[in-house]
């Protein structure tokens, strides 16, 4: 029998009876745990016993907040190995990239204790004789933190990271899909005996049963989310009812643009790596490759190459280059979206396919369309899948209009070897995040991460622009 796993509230485990099992994607019959469901009134448990906390946390000494996020940061790294296993094996992604996004999250801890100490304040002159003004970032307060299934560390933990760094108190609802990640951190968390008890709650449970409550409360202070645009616009209509601050990442269309110039032996790896790293599942894959005409044949051939060596199969083997996708519901979602590309006319040169394997699990080839356009649904919806589609532009500018021709702007990519294109591709490239001759897939920690249009709300995420999100500004004027 698996083992049961609990909620955290106030300090304490907390045990339901109803709990979801977590299924390895690789191998349907591996079972990695029961994890407890919360209510409606857990919610509500724990946002009473986050009110109680964060005024000790929120005014506790700088050193000590840095401890604690050292210390989760250090075991994070210590343990990326054995972690990096469990991620890998609830979520599909290869061994290797679970133990690469772990230890990314230590690292996270690490960058926000360090953002502790940087407690400069600023100062002005009063237009008014004899009063001096400062300004000062106190804690937003409650922060519910909505995390998505596809970096089931990573992601929460870029979230979770800057609002115990700046004092306030959490309240955790990972996605039901990949709670063993959410429940290892929150393992760790608890053992800080520094943090007062209700300063980081774990609620693990459905949409309608923990997030709904939790968007709709008006005694929280901000709610952060990751995931879809349809269900970012829940949150964010839920949020401004009750005047709560809000930070929304949802979804991408990104596109790579390699241009005539390109080395397309770089431009290849781009788009393999962007487009079918993580099986496609990450809100920064490109799946729409936008290729000038001259080199289209050439660079398809080489693309192509790589994905009939594409080898799929159960996460933690040894030299697999793609995992499964995440559920079954993901998969149908994928071949249905195959089966859509076929049927608005575009060639399918490879792959796209459901897999049997060894283990049962939710397998698929790698799926490359040629032969598309950008009107195309596949060209125009997110499909979180490993399906790239190749679109002919006839030169840099139709190139720059077909990747700007989207409702989303999160990342955005070029394979140049001209200098004044990169830089011409920086300023007109309408995305959040732009990358010059590297995959569309792949930012840092240290600097600031969203997009443009539909694909985020609020406040940008990371970096030493993480503090507009989980900090409020406080003026004060002072007259001796």
């Amino acid at each position: 029998m698996a083992d049961s796993y609990s909620l955290f509230i106030d300090g304490e485990w907390i045990t339901n009876t109803e709990t979801v099992a977590n299924i390895n994607p690789s191998d349907t019959d591996d079972v990695i745990g029961h994890y407890a469901q919360a209510n409606a009134d857990q919610v509500a448990q724990a946002i009473g016993a986050a009110e109680r906390a964060l005024p000790q946390w929120g005014s506790s000494p700088l050193e000590t907040r840095f401890q604690v996020l050292m210390a989760i940061g250090d075991e994070l790294i210590e343990r990326s190995g054995e972690l990096g296993e469990l991620l890998a094996r609830e979520e599909g992604k290869t061994r290797a990239e679970g133990v690469g996004e772990v230890y990314r999250s230590g690292q996270f801890f690490h960058y926000f204790a360090a953002e502790v100490h940087r407690q400069i304040d600023d100062r002005a002159e009063s237009v008014r004789p004899g009063i001096e003004i400062d300004t000062r970032r106190e804690p937003v307060g409650i922060v519910g933190i909505i995390s998505p299934w596809n970096f089931p560390m990573a992601t929460a933990v870029w979230k979770i990271a800057p609002a115990l760094a700046f004092g306030n108190a959490v309240i955790f609802k990972p996605a039901n899909l990949v709670p063993a990640s959410a429940w290892a951190l929150t393992e760790i968390i608890s053992r800080q005996t520094a943090l007062p008890p209700g300063t980081f709650n774990l609620l693990m449970g459905s949409g309608s049963q923990v997030g709904n409550p939790l968007i709709n409360s008006d005694r929280i202070h901000a709610v952060s989310f990751t995931g879809s645009l349809p269900v970012g616009r829940q949150v964010a209509a839920a949020t401004a009812a009750n005047l709560v601050k809000c930070q929304l990442e949802m979804g991408s269309k990104n596109a790579l643009i390699v241009a005539a110039d390109a080395d397309l032996d770089v431009a290849a790896n781009a788009a393999f790596v962007g487009a079918y790293s993580g099986t496609g599942q990450k809100c920064t894959a490109s799946s729409r490759l936008i290729v000038d005409a001259s080199v289209h044949d050439a660079f398809v051939d080489k693309l192509l190459e790589k994905l009939k060596a594409t080898r799929v199969g159960h996460a933690l083997e040894e030299n697999v280059d793609m995992g499964p996708v995440a559920s079954e519901e993901q998969l149908e979602a994928n071949l249905h979206w195959v089966q859509k590309g076929c049927e608005e006319g575009a060639e399918l040169l490879f792959g796209g396919e459901r897999l049997e394997l060894d283990k049962p699990g939710f397998y698929m080839s790698p799926a490359l369309f040629v032969d598309t356009h950008n009107d195309m649904a596949i060209n125009r919806e997110e499909l979180f899948a490993p399906i790239a589609c190749v679109i002919k532009a006839e030169g840099y500018e139709e190139a720059l209009a077909i990747l700007n021709d989207t409702e989303f702007g999160l990342t955005a990519g070029i394979i140049t070897q001209s200098l004044a294109t990169a830089m011409d591709f920086k300023k007109r490239a309408v995305s959040g995040c732009v990358m010059v001759n590297l995959p569309t897939a792949g930012t840092d920690y240290h600097v600031p991460f969203g997009g443009r249009k539909n694909s985020s709300f609020g406040p940008r995420e990371q970096g030493q622009y993480a503090r507009e999100f989980y900090t409020t500004v406080k003026t004060t004027y002072l007259q001796a």
